[in-house]
């Protein structure tokens, strides 16, 4: 178990380098002077330099990738180019919104997902696995931003029940969560069923049943536990996705989460905030993808010889 956990680890801090660095790259690649953009476009050149030399930004590249690298080694991710904040305080004033926002999305997908999935793979073939069907056609097929856009109109402003965007209250929460876990649901519920069927044919399952336990007991004990590996996975991929921001999500309900103040620095070109908010996330999904595996391995022992 140690060896294994000790691999992944190994492997999680090669994904987090990887990660670092490709997005060093893109940054400066992207077109602008984010000097310029802080100082204002009728600044005198004089003090766009000044600037340029305060920020490092006049040294090689290679220069500033081992400097950005030391100091994101010590925690140190920079400094906000539009407000001047440090960038990981800027990410961790955020973090609890988006916090909120990933929990009760997830929470959303499995409520509705897993119920389903297990009522469709039942009843495979009856009108209730066509309903699930189409449900996860439609959940798959529509575009968040569209379904956001859709239910903002029509529960905030034809029918005003919950408040058309903003943070702060239970209310607040209900439409971003909603939307955000309705796709998820409905792949859940799709994987859900495939698995169970799958599982329900196997030996031991037909050898459960022989022994007359009831289909409550064989469904429980043996069928559910198996059926769900794939999907504890799934969720904990999906949680630590969530936790990088939800971009289109927290841009159309105007949620203050990490999502937003990436697009907001993307359009501000504050590389800073752009960076740390990316390895941040990277970070996140890398470390919740070591607490899946462990919870995997501790489900399903015969992972650890793989």
């Amino acid at each position: 178990m140690i060896q294994y956990l000790i691999r992944r680890l190994i492997g999680a801090v090669g994904v987090i380098f990887g990660v670092a660095t490709i997005t060093f790259i893109m940054v400066f690649l992207m077109p602008g002077d984010a000097a310029r953009m802080y100082a204002g476009p009728r600044a005198p050149e004089e003090t766009v330099q000044r600037i340029r030399e305060l920020w490092g930004l006049d040294q090689p590249l290679p220069v500033q990738y081992v400097r950005y690298l030391a100091r994101a080694a010590q925690g140190d991710l920079g400094r906000s180019t539009r407000d001047n904040r440090p960038v990981l305080q800027a990410v961790l004033e955020r973090l609890p919104a988006t916090l909120q926002l990933a929990v009760a999305g997830l929470f959303v997908e499995l409520a509705i997902g897993i119920p389903l999935g297990i009522v469709a793979a039942l009843k495979r073939n009856s009108w209730v696995d066509n309903l699930a069907t189409v449900f996860g056609l439609i959940g798959i097929s529509i575009p968040p931003f569209a379904l956001g856009l859709v239910a903002l109109y029509v529960f905030g402003f034809l029918i005003p029940i919950f408040p058309l965007g903003g943070y702060g209250t239970p209310l607040h929460l209900v439409l971003p969560a909603l939307i955000l876990g309705f796709g998820g649901a409905a792949f859940y519920a799709r994987v859900l069923r495939n698995n169970l069927l799958e599982v329900m044919g196997e030996d031991y399952i037909r050898t459960a049943r022989a022994k007359g336990l009831s289909p409550s007991v064989v469904l429980r004990r043996h069928t559910l536990r198996n059926a769900l590996l794939p999907t504890v996975t799934l969720a904990g991929l999906d949680l630590a996705l969530l936790l990088g921001g939800v971009v289109v999500i927290e841009a159309v309900f105007g949620w203050p989460g990490i999502g937003l103040q990436a697009f907001n620095a993307i359009r501000n070109q504050d590389t800073p905030i752009i960076m740390g908010t990316v390895l941040f996330a990277s970070t996140a999904v890398v470390f919740i993808n070591l607490a899946v595996d462990f919870l995997y391995v501790t489900l399903d022992p015969r992972v650890r010889v793989s």
